[in-house]
């Protein structure tokens, strides 16, 4: 049986039992999500299921580590794996008693300098020949650190309906799986993008709207889920570059990058907090043009996978004409983005005509 078959379905069945056992124990302790305006469920559904899938993954993706590095690799990487537990433990902390929004932001900066400062970070923008960012090292530390703090709460925001988050990043870890298989061979990496697609399969058993989920990840889970996905382009062991220019990695993240992005500019126009919650995210404005949840999962799942295809394309023929490839992802992202906002102002909802 090969290797990513063996992750794959220990991860899966691994995170299955973790998330069928927290459902158990969340029921016992009455450990559920509230129930408010902003909310599209109802009823008692617990919310602790990201602790399930993260415990998979960190496991997997430290043995995975450990077995095959040399012994200098496998330091390197012990700090990620610090800064995963960070996000997790006080995302659920932040489950349990309201965290303020300048404490959380501390905590995801603390987690993503453990990476940095292993020495995973962004070296080039767009270009493969070249690491215009190497010749300024704060530059690309600081690129890293704000990739890895937006995508940490870009999936958390994005995390509002029953699959959504799980199944986009499940398709964005395969996808990273095939660039590091196809592209930079690197067997590891691989499968670390193959764990955490294993380990998210696992927790969508229970998540998926058929007819209802039966637990949510929680905000420790979209924030660790976010946070890992920032990681895996950052793991690629030439020691001179990352695997994926900033850019690239970036159109394969367009859509919670895009929705995060929107989310900001709203709360800055109004004069809002930007920490300000609202129902006026992409999930919110497709729900607001009818949807239903599995329409809207059908509808952005699509998209995500055709935007990994063309960022796959983009790779693989590279120069300039790699460049044109990738700017149709972003514009096909903004089109659509366009088209979901002005058909909501149409409608005119008043939770979502931003």
């Amino acid at each position: 049986m090969p290797n990513e078959l063996i992750v794959f379905l220990a991860t899966a069945i691994g995170s299955c039992i973790l998330v069928g056992l927290t459902i158990k124990l969340s029921h016992k302790k009455s450990w559920y999500d509230p129930v408010n305006e902003r909310k599209v469920h109802s009823g008692d559904v617990p919310r602790l299921g990201g602790v399930g899938f993260a415990l998979v993954f960190v496991v997997a993706a430290g043995i995975l580590v450990f077995m095959a590095r040399e012994k200098e690799s496998a330091a390197r990487f012990i700090p990620c794996l610090a800064g995963l537990c960070i996000i997790v433990v006080f995302g659920v902390l932040d489950d349990f008693h309201y965290m303020r929004p300048l404490v959380k932001l501390l905590v995801q900066i603390a987690a993503a300098l453990c990476v940095v400062l292993s020495r995973y970070t962004f070296d080039r923008i767009f270009y493969f020949n070249e690491t215009f960012t190497a010749y300024i090292p704060w530059f690309k530390w600081a690129v890293t650190v704000l990739w890895i703090v937006g995508l940490t709460n870009a999936i958390n925001l994005l995390d509002g309906i029953d699959a959504l988050a799980g199944g986009i990043s499940t398709i964005i870890a395969l996808t990273f799986a095939l660039i590091f298989y196809f592209f930079w061979q690197d067997r590891v990496a691989e499968l670390i993008c193959i764990a955490m697609a294993g380990s998210v399969i696992g927790f969508l058993v229970f998540n998926v709207p058929f007819p209802k989920a039966k637990i949510f990840m929680g905000d420790g889970g979209s924030q660790f889920l976010g946070f890992s996905l920032a990681l895996l382009p950052l793991l690629e062991e030439q020691k001179t570059v990352s695997a994926l220019p900033t850019l690239y990695a970036a159109a394969l993240l367009v859509i919670p990058i895009f929705d995060t992005t929107a989310a900001v500019w709203r709360r800055v126009r109004d004069k809002q907090p930007i920490s300000t919650p609202d129902r006026a995210h992409i999930h919110h404005k497709l729900m607001n043009l009818g949807l239903s949840v599995r329409q809207i999962n059908a509808v952005l799942l699509i998209l995500q996978l055709i935007i990994s295809v063309l960022v796959f394309v983009s790779l693989k023929i590279q120069g300039w004409l790699s460049l044109a490839v990738l700017g149709i992802v972003y514009l096909l992202a903004i089109a659509f983005f366009a088209f979901i906002h002005f058909k909501n102002r149409k409608v005119g909802s008043p939770h979502t005509t931003s």
